[in-house]
């Protein structure tokens, strides 16, 4: 009786186990399909993984981020923010080019915009889910290497990945655009070990 009683128990545990993750799962895909809606995301791809290539590569980030910085206030809806990109696609790697040949290199520097796939990620006080969500992608050289990523708009480049605060104005936009229920779920202190841990799970059930 004891190891009938063992069994049942075992197996309730792995049917809460998986219930509970399936409602995780399914709570995480529609918070990242709200934020994939009001948001662009930002790829600078290095050359290669060399010391000297990722250096580079975050010299470019430093000075387009920089432009986009500068003007940030010309956008204030997803709409500009897009518009302002495709617009502005031949400046943005005017400039990334220039960083590119005073460091001494002359790779080729390339552009995409549309859809990109990104893993967990967090943004100071904020964490976004993986998922699918537009991004302007600058490709350096054969673009092989390890990638930087951060969010153009609502502007969080300018944020401490690990530590830092966000604007209270970057905040609201996003506020304005998902619910306040999914807001405090990507602002939740135990975020980016979820999302990572139902990431693991549809790797591993795929």
């Amino acid at each position: 009786m004891l190891h009938i009683n063992k069994f049942f128990v075992s197996v309730i545990f792995v049917v809460s186990f998986f219930a509970l993750a399936i409602m995780h799962n399914s709570k995480s895909s529609k918070v990242q399909n709200d934020l994939s809606n009001c948001v662009i995301r930002f790829h600078v791809k290095a050359n290669s993984d060399t010391i000297p290539d990722q250096n580079l590569k975050l010299k470019v980030k430093d000075n387009v981020v920089g432009y986009m910085n500068q003007h940030s206030s010309e956008f204030t809806s997803l709409e500009d923010a897009k518009q302002f990109i495709a617009s502005h696609d031949k400046d943005l790697k005017k400039i990334a080019n220039t960083v590119i040949k005073n460091n001494g290199y002359d790779y080729a520097i390339s552009s995409s915009f549309g859809l990109d796939d990104f893993p967990v990620k967090k943004y100071g006080d904020m964490s976004f889910p993986s998922g699918t969500y537009l991004s302007y992608t600058m490709y350096i050289g054969s673009g092989e290497g390890h990638n930087w990523w951060c969010v153009l708009y609502p502007p969080l480049c300018f944020v401490d990945a690990s530590s830092g605060i966000l604007p209270e104005s970057s905040k609201e936009i996003i506020k304005e655009n998902i619910s306040e229920e999914d807001y405090s779920y990507i602002s939740e202190d135990n975020t980016v070990f979820r999302f990572k841990y139902l990431t693991f799970l549809n790797k591993l059930f795929k």
